[in-house]
C-alpha cells in the first residue's frame, strides 16, 4: 500500500489542532512580510529625506526661510523636518517674549525632544511584532508538532501491530508545523535585526541634528542679546 506523503496531502489530512496551528503561522508570516516591506520602504524614504534636508540646511540656507517653506507646504512634516519645524517654531515664539538665552534654548530643545519622541514611535512601530514572531513562532510550531505526534501514538495504541506506514504520515504532518514555524520565524528575526539597525542609525541622525540645531539657536540668541546690549 503506497502512502501519499506529499506536502499538501499531509496538510489537508492533518488534525484540526495542527491545521489551526499551521493557519496561524501562515497568517503570521504574511503579516510579517507586509510589515517588512512597509518598514523597509518607510526607513529608506526617511533616510533619503533626512539626507536631503541636512544637505540643504548645512549648505548655508536661511533657517527662517526654510521654516516658512515647511509651514506653507501641504504635506505632513515627518522626520528631521518635523524636529526642525517644532524647534524653530518654539524659538520664534520665545524670542518675542524674553531675552533670556537659557529660557529660549531650553524651550526650543523641549519642543524638539517631543517631536523626536513622536518620530521614534513612528520609526519603531510594528518592529516589536517581528521580534515577537521571531521568538514565539518556533514554539507555536513545536506545539503543533507535539500535538500531532501525541495523536499519532494515541492512534497506534488502538491497533495490534504498528508499521512504519502507519506511523510515518502522522509524524510527517506533525513535523510540518515546526517547519512552518521556522519559515515564519527566520525572516522575522533577520528583518528585525536589519530594520532595528537602520532605525537606530536614523534616530541617531535625528538626535545629532537636534543637538546641533540647539547649539545654532543658542548662538543666535546670544547674538541677539549682544546686539540689544549695544
Amino acid at each position: 500500500m503506497n502512502t501519499d506523503l506529499s506536502f499538501w496531502h499531509l496538510v489537508l489530512t492533518a488534525g484540526p489542532v495542527v491545521k489551526l496551528v499551521m493557519l496561524l503561522l501562515v497568517l503570521t508570516s504574511v503579516i510579517s512580510w507586509m510589515i517588512i516591506y512597509s518598514k523597509s520602504r518607510q526607513l529608506s524614504r526617511a533616510t533619503k529625506e533626512a539626507t536631503a534636508f541636512e544637505n540643504e540646511f548645512w549648505s548655508g540656507a536661511d533657517a527662517n526661510q526654510m521654516y516658512q517653506q515647511l509651514r506653507s507646504s501641504e504635506h505632513v512634516l515627518t522626520g528631521m523636518e518635523h524636529v526642525f519645524e517644532r524647534g524653530f517654531s518654539e524659538f520664534a515664539r520665545l524670542v518675542k517674549q524674553t531675552n533670556d538665552a537659557d529660557t529660549v534654548v531650553e524651550g526650543s530643545y523641549r519642543a524638539m525632544k517631543i517631536a523626536l519622541s513622536r518620530e521614534t514611535d513612528m520609526v519603531e512601530q510594528h518592529l516589536s511584532f517581528l521580534a515577537t514572531v521571531g521568538s514565539t513562532a518556533p514554539y507555536v510550531g513545536l506545539f503543533g508538532t507535539v500535538w500531532g505526534i501525541m495523536n499519532s501514538f494515541t492512534a497506534l495504541s488502538e491497533v495490534q501491530q504498528a508499521t512504519l506506514a502507519m506511523v510515518a504520515p502522522g509524524i510527517a504532518e506533525a513535523l510540518i508545523a515546526t517547519a512552518i514555524g521556522l519559515f515564519a520565524a527566520i525572516p522575522a528575526v533577520v528583518a528585525y535585526n536589519r530594520l532595528s539597525n537602520k532605525s537606530d542609525r536614523l534616530l541617531n541622525r535625528y538626535d545629532n541634528f537636534m543637538e546641533e540645531f540647539a547649539a545654532v539657536l543658542q548662538r543666535q540668541v546670544l547674538r541677539r542679546s549682544n546686539q540689544a546690549v549695544r
